[in-house]
């Protein structure tokens, strides 16, 4: 193949582009690249570039395409080991894009290319994308075997980064020997491997697509055992990071996910759906699989403020993606009374989750609710005993804070309630500690239970305003928080104060003789009719007195 010779225009527009791709100006990259690509064919070594700088953008059809023409002009040059490059970066593309078939092929023919050339670095990387990184997620349900051969191939990456002095892969393998050993609860080991991965992008020169990786395993891991804090911090960390790279569209798609779910878990509600819209939208047609999540993100916030219509349709479309919309759709049909349903469906996830112990954490602690709200008392408390040999072997304050708020519900089930303080007391703790206010909210209200259970109507009380305050914190309706209609509760979220506010003002006594009549001070009744006012939809007194009539609360107004 003749290649016509390059004006000088040409050459200084290709050298722009490598500058700007090393400051990581990926836009300024691709742009200068493909234009230069009209002008003449581009070398190998720039079409790699501009297949990965397009990558960085999120404009995936253009990285494949300029991925499969370096391709091409490596094999040309009979320069292998960057074919082999080439190949896994088109493979990794279609992967993500959720075409298995054409990736897995590209894969295959990328390790086909080094699989005689082991001792390059070159190689080693083929063999953590192809070998390790792929088989993370389902490493717990291998058999002992294969389980530690997959240990033993990840741990070797490591050996090879270090001969090499590639920090990359020093990085790759620690961080994958760390999550597959999770897998199998050996938490010390893994966390200590963690640490160190953390250590390496953190302080260590690394190429960016690699760090972002290790970065995002790290935002996994500590999500999927349940370390709120570990979660939450290195959302942030990786948010930091970010900022260094003008666009890292998938990188920050999978970032938006680990910040709603955390944004979820901390009661940040509003951003949590915005940044999980965000995700449904960037990277629907990039990354079918992270988009998935987005979706079932929506679900969950959905469902858990009562928009059940809402939180079905964002299930749908996260299974239609190919996220098991589970435990989320089973818990839909609990709160939608449809308890035969929610039990057939949360069993068989977890049937189909059987191998990974850690995706069962979620799903078991859902068993406990639905299997309780059918009757089936021994199958709740089977489910409570798995969270418990969760909560023990790994030792994280997610995993026992839900191991303790499911022992509870069993025992308030069986009316043990004295057996359902101790647990619950911990629970409420627990969740206040790593600021879950949703979890700690609810927790709250089985604790009430148990206080009532035993006579305490005065510590049930105290309790309920407590979770009041969360879940008016969160936004949700009284009628559609949990537990909440099995308490003789005020409407709308009223507190006892604020019903006794209420009846007076609606015999048509005014803000001094309600304060004189309740020992407060008329700037006290004032906040408090304001509240009452939000709560019920009121302008006015009139309209204030019509209410409390409707809901007998007090006696109705003279006319």
């Amino acid at each position: 193949m003749t290649v016509e010779p390059r004006s000088g225009s040409q050459q200084g527009g290709i050298e722009s582009a490598r500058r700007a791709y090393e400051r990581r100006d990926w836009r300024a990259a691709v742009d200068g690249l493909e234009q230069a690509r009209v002008g003449g064919d581009l070398s190998a070594d720039d079409l790699y570039t501009l297949a990965n700088a397009a990558w960085w953008l999120g404009e995936v059809d253009r990285s494949i395409d300029a991925g499969e023409a370096a391709y091409r002009r490596f094999l040309q040059a009979d320069d292998a080991t960057k074919a082999a490059m080439s190949a896994m970066w088109v493979a990794m593309n279609l992967l993500l894009r959720g075409d298995d078939t054409l990736g897995s092929g590209w894969m295959r023919r990328a390790v086909r290319l080094v699989e005689e050339r082991p001792d390059t670095v070159e190689h080693h990387y083929l063999r953590y994308v192809a070998d390790v990184e792929t088989r993370i997620d389902t490493a717990g349900a291998l058999a002992d075997a294969e389980f530690e051969a997959l240990v033993a191939a990840a741990r070797d990456l490591h050996v090879q980064g270090r001969r090499f002095g590639d920090f990359n892969l020093v990085a790759a393998g620690s961080v994958a020997e760390g999550r597959i050993l999770l897998k199998r609860g050996r938490v010390g080991e893994a966390l200590g491997l963690l640490d160190e991965a953390m250590l390496t992008v953190l302080h260590d020169e690394m190429m960016p697509e690699w760090a972002g990786n290790v970065y995002c395993h790290l935002m996994t891991a500590w999500y999927e055992i349940g370390e709120l804090d570990r979660a939450k911090g290195w959302t942030e960390a990786t948010e930091s990071w970010l900022e260094t790279i003008p666009s890292a569209v998938l990188f920050r798609g999978i970032c938006r996910v680990h910040r709603s779910q955390v944004l979820q878990a901390l009661g940040s509600w509003d951003r949590a759906a915005v940044e999980a819209q965000q995700v449904c939208v960037e990277l629907d047609a990039i990354a079918p699989d992270t988009a998935a999540e987005g979706h079932y993100q929506l679900g969950d916030l959905a469902r858990l403020r009562g928009d059940h219509r809402a939180a079905r349709a964002a299930y749908l479309e996260a299974h239609g993606a190919g996220r098991d919309p589970q435990p989320g759709m089973a818990l839909l049909r609990l709160a939608e009374g449809r308890d035969d349903l929610a039990l057939t469906g949360i069993r068989a996830a977890i049937v189909a989750a059987a191998g990974d112990p850690l995706a069962c954490v979620p799903l078991q602690a859902a068993h406990v609710q639905i299997a309780l709200a059918a009757g089936e008392l021994a199958e709740a408390d089977e489910a409570c005993a798995f969270l418990e040999a969760m909560a023990e072997g790994y030792g994280t304050p997610g995993f026992v804070n839900e191991a303790r708020t499911a022992r509870g519900r069993v025992e308030l089930g069986r009316d043990r309630f004295d057996a359902a303080l101790p647990s619950l007391r911990e629970a409420c703790a627990g969740w206040r500690a790593v600021g879950a206010v949703y979890d700690g909210a609810t927790a709250r209200v089985l604790l009430a239970e148990a206080y009532r259970g035993l006579g305490d109507d005065d510590a049930a009380s105290i309790e309920l305003e407590a979770a009041a305050a969360g879940f008016d914190r969160l936004g949700i309706p009284a009628s559609v928080r949990p537990g909440w209609r099995s308490f003789d509760l005020p409407p709308d979220g009223l507190t006892a104060r604020e019903v006794e506010v209420l009846a007076l003002v609606a015999t048509g006594r005014s803000n001094r003789d309600v304060a004189r009549a309740l020992t407060l001070s008329e700037k006290t009744v004032a906040r408090h009719l304001s509240n009452i006012y939000a709560k019920i939809g009121a302008d006015s007194r009139t309209e204030a007195a019509a209410y409390a009539f409707r809901h007998r609360i007090g006696a109705a107004p003279d006319r």
